[in-house]
C-alpha cells in the first residue's frame, strides 16, 4: 500500500533526556557540533529501531535535529529572518511563551539544500519508508501576515507567492535527490483559519482571512508543480501543539474545500477533541485521496481504548469510504524541543495502539 499508511504518524517524537542535555551543552558552548551530531545520530537510530519494532511503515527521525517544527527549516530559506513577534500574538492555551516569527526581509529563494542531509541519514538507518516533514509554504505568511513581509522586497504579494513556490520547488527537489519519496507538509493554517480569533489576528496583520485558504492552497499546488510521480505528499493540519497546549478551535467547514483542492495524496486531520468539530466536512474529499484520522491525542498520556478508536473510525466511514481512511495521532509528540506533557512510555504505547487498531480494522498497518 502506498503512503499514507493505514497506521501512520505525524512525525515528531519526544527528545530523549541525554540528547536534550547534549543540545543544551552545545548551546552553552560546552560541546562542539560534532558531539551534538553524534548524539543526534545515536538517538535517531534508536528511535528508528523502536518505530520499526512497533510495526510502523512510515519512519521519521523524530525531528530530533530541530528546536521548532517549522522555524529550523524556514530560517534557512534565503530572504527569511527569525525575529521576536512584536505584532498580534496567537493566544496559546495555558502558555505565555511565544516562538519567534519568520519575517521576510529579502527575496525568498532556496540556494542550498535544506535538511537533505537529515533525510539522507534517516534513509540510511531504516528498512521501511523514511518520511520527511517540512513546514508548508503558507507558514511564511500566517503568523505575521502582510505585516511581516518587506514591502521593499515585495510591494506585490503575487510576486512573493511566486518566489515562495519556486523556493519550495527547489527545496523539494533537493530532498528528492537525497532519496525522499514520502513528504509531509505541516500546515496549521487551514485548521487555524477555522477559528474567529485567528481570523481577527489576520485582519490585524492586514489580510483577509476569507481569501487565505484558497491562496495557501494555490501556493502549495505551485510548490508541487514539478513533483515527480513517485513522490507521495501529504498535508498535516492541527490547531496547535506547544507543550500540550493548543491555539485554535472550530470545525473544518470554512476551509475544507480549499484544502482538498491541493494536489496531494492525503490529509492528516486532527479529530481528537470537540475542538475539531465533526466528520461531516470529509464528505467532499476528492476521489483518489485519503484521510488520516488524527484520533489519538499527543497532548495527554492517557491511552485511548481500541474500541473507542474503532467506533470513531466507523463514524468517519459514514462520510468517507473505509478503504480511504487511515489512523494516526493528531499531531507529533514534540513539535518543539520542549515536548508534550506525557512520557516516553505513553508515546510508544499510543503509537503501538495506532498499529494495533489499524490491523484490526483494515487487516494491515
Amino acid at each position: 500500500m502506498p503512503a499514507p499508511f493505514r497506521a501512520d504518524q505525524v512525525g515528531s517524537l519526544l527528545r530523549p533526556a541525554d540528547l536534550a542535555a547534549t543540545r543544551t551543552q552545545f548551546k552553552q558552548g560546552q560541546v562542539d557540533a560534532a558531539t551534538l551530531k553524534a548524539a543526534e545520530d545515536a538517538a535517531i537510530t534508536e528511535a528508528v529501531r523502536q518505530q520499526e519494532a512497533l510495526g510502523l511503515q512510515s519512519i521519521t527521525d523524530g525531528e530530533f535535529r530541530r528546536d521548532w517544527w517549522h522555524l529550523d527549516f524556514l530560517g534557512q530559506l534565503d530572504g527569511v529572518t527569525l525575529k521576536q513577534n512584536d505584532g498580534p500574538k496567537f493566544q496559546i492555551a495555558g502558555q505565555s511563551e511565544q516562538p519567534p516569527i519568520a519575517n521576510v526581509t529579502g527575496k525568498v529563494s532556496c540556494s542550498r539544500p535544506i535538511m537533505a542531509d537529515h533525510f539522507a541519514f534517516l534513509k540510511s538507518v531504516t528498512t521501511r519508508t523514511p518520511k520527511m516533514t517540512i513546514p508548508s509554504p503558507s507558514m511564511l505568511h500566517l503568523r505575521g501576515g502582510r505585516a511581516a513581509i518587506s514591502r521593499e522586497a515585495y510591494p506585490d504579494l503575487d510576486t512573493f507567492w511566486s518566489d515562495v513556490a519556486g523556493a519550495y520547488r527547489q527545496a523539494i527537489a533537493h530532498l528528492y535527490a537525497a532519496g525522499c519519496r514520502y513528504l509531509q507538509l505541516d500546515d496549521i493554517t487551514f485548521a487555524y483559519l477555522c477559528d474567529p480569533k485567528i481570523q481577527a489576528n489576520c485582519r490585524a496583520n492586514g489580510d483577509d482571512p476569507a481569501l487565505l485558504p484558497r491562496t495557501y492552497a494555490q501556493v502549495i499546488n505551485e510548490a508541487l508543480r514539478d513533483k515527480p510521480a513517485d513522490l507521495r505528499v501529504t498535508i498535516h493540519t492541527c490547531r496547535g501543539n506547544f507543550k500540550s497546549a493548543w491555539v485554535a478551535e472550530g470545525g473544518y467547514d470554512p476551509v475544507v474545500e480549499a484544502m482538498f483542492s491541493t494536489n496531494v495524496d492525503g490529509y492528516f486531520m486532527e479529530f481528537d477533541s470537540v475542538r475539531s468539530g465533526g466528520f461531516e466536512p470529509l464528505r467532499v474529499l476528492p476521489a483518489g485521496k485519503k484521510i488520516v484520522l488524527g484520533l489519538v491525542t499527543t497532548k495527554l498520556g492517557e491511552l485511548e481504548s481500541a474500541d473507542a478508536l474503532k467506533r470513531r473510525i466507523e463514524e468517519a466511514a459514514r462520510h468517507v469510504p473505509l478503504d480511504r481512511l487511515c489512523l494516526s495521532p493528531q499531531c507529533g509528540f514534540s513539535s518543539t524541543h520542549h515536548g508534550n506533557a506525557l512520557s516516553q512510555q505513553d508515546q510508544w504505547a499510543k503509537l503501538a495502539r495506532v498499529v494495533e487498531v489499524a490491523r484490526d480494522v483494515w487487516g494491515d498497518a
